[in-house]
């Protein structure tokens, strides 16, 4: 089959790759009919997450049942399904207590309690790294789905692969950032990173009825993307300071309720900013987590949804005690909250492919992951058909 493997940094290819094949009883094979580079992935493409050996990449897939295990009875053969792009077993602790990105059983080579990027990780993830349990992802032709009497979803025949795609990761992980919040209808909400998962951020807290949504990117282009799909404002991030300070003139002085960090370690950088983290000793950067800090009112929350997978010295612990600020963060828990969201695109009350911009092949793959690293031809979000020759 075919299959984007990445083989280092900044190399990925559509290769030929073996058809994977049931491993475990409770297994489905599924045959990918459109899937996603994420954001996420580009960490992983810039080597930000490390990964030694060739992997098959991608979290973001959907398609037809082709294969099941003996003890699959959820599915059949022929069922079109949507997968969360966490790995659940569905029965230990943390999976009882939604909680699938901390499945106890799904990662075993490096599960563990304390966390962080070289140490203890949580459950597993499609396609990302062997730190995540090793598994393939689904920028494939085929791809093996463990647990799948646990994630998959059965999609409504009326909706198209696009209209429902996004409820693997960033329709989800838009929503928790919002959903975190606390949202109880008239807030503001400002959001860093008009990216894909900005934007399902912004279309979430329209949702929960906030009063004012804001969003600040480096790109006009993206932030014209986001202002014509929604109608929030947006900020064009020049630095910190200017950014903070006008979210401040658009709130009477206090800052926003909520704060949304959908940009992660990785952000736009200039030479200053990385000799800081060479320094440091740090990866990255956690400029844009400083600034929510400093743009979010006392007594409000910061959701982190970027990626931030090690330590900072320079983290502004005193800026949170003194403004009463609550943190929240982590990957998404898709499992919890796929069927409320399925529902919403079902009934129409959100809209999620408006914001593709690419469709390419999997042969195009290397093309797909340049565009939207570089942000060039108006990138913001790429789909990849698996059998598009």
């Amino acid at each position: 089959m075919k299959a984007a493997v990445i083989h280092s940094p900044g190399v990925i290819t559509c290769d030929t790759v073996d058809d994977p094949m049931i491993k475990e009883s409770h297994d489905i094979i599924l045959k990918v009919t459109s899937t996603a580079i994420c954001g996420s992935d580009l960490h992983m493409y810039s080597g930000g997450i490390p990964q030694a050996r060739p992997m098959v990449m991608g979290h973001e897939f959907m398609g037809i049942v082709e294969e099941v295990g003996q003890h699959i009875t959820n599915l059949k053969v022929g069922d079109r399904v949507v997968v969360p792009f966490p790995i659940s077993c569905g029965t230990c602790f943390f999976c009882q207590h939604d909680l699938p990105t901390a499945c106890e059983r799904s990662n075993p080579e490096h599960y563990g309690p304390e966390g962080g990027i070289l140490t203890d990780k949580g459950g597993a993830l499609f396609g990302y790294s062997d730190l995540y349990g090793g598994y393939d992802g689904g920028q494939a032709q085929y791809v093996r789905v463990p647990y799948a009497h646990i994630g998959p979803r059965k999609v409504p025949e009326n909706l198209t692969d696009e209209q429902v795609l996004f409820l693997t990761d960033i329709f989800p992980t838009g929503y928790t950032g919002v959903m975190w919040g606390e949202l109880k209808g008239g807030e503001t909400v400002a959001i860093f990173g008009a990216g894909p998962v900005g934007s399902m951020a912004a279309k979430s807290a329209i949702l929960y009825n906030a009063k004012k949504v804001i969003v600040i990117d480096t790109q006009q282009y993206r932030l014209d993307k986001i202002k014509a799909l929604t109608g929030c404002d947006t900020i064009l991030w020049e630095d910190a300071d200017h950014a903070v300070q006008q979210i401040r003139d658009m709130t009477d002085g206090r800052g926003a309720d909520l704060c949304i960090e959908a940009v992660g370690f990785e952000p736009d950088r200039d030479f200053i900013d990385r000799a800081k983290a060479v320094l440091n000793f740090e990866k990255g950067s956690i400029k844009v987590l400083e600034a929510c800090m400093s743009a979010v009112r006392r007594g409000g929350i910061v959701s982190v949804l970027g990626v931030y997978p090690v330590n900072y010295d320079n983290f502004k612990l005193g800026q949170i005690f003194d403004k009463g600020i609550t943190v929240k963060a982590g990957q998404c828990n898709v499992h919890a909250i796929i069927d409320q969201l399925m529902d919403h695109v079902v009934n129409g009350r959100v809209k999620l492919d408006d914001i593709i911009t690419h469709r390419l092949s999997l042969d195009e793959v290397a093309k797909g992951y340049e565009i939207f690293d570089k942000k060039l031809d108006g990138c913001v979000k790429v789909v990849l058909d698996p059998w598009k020759d």
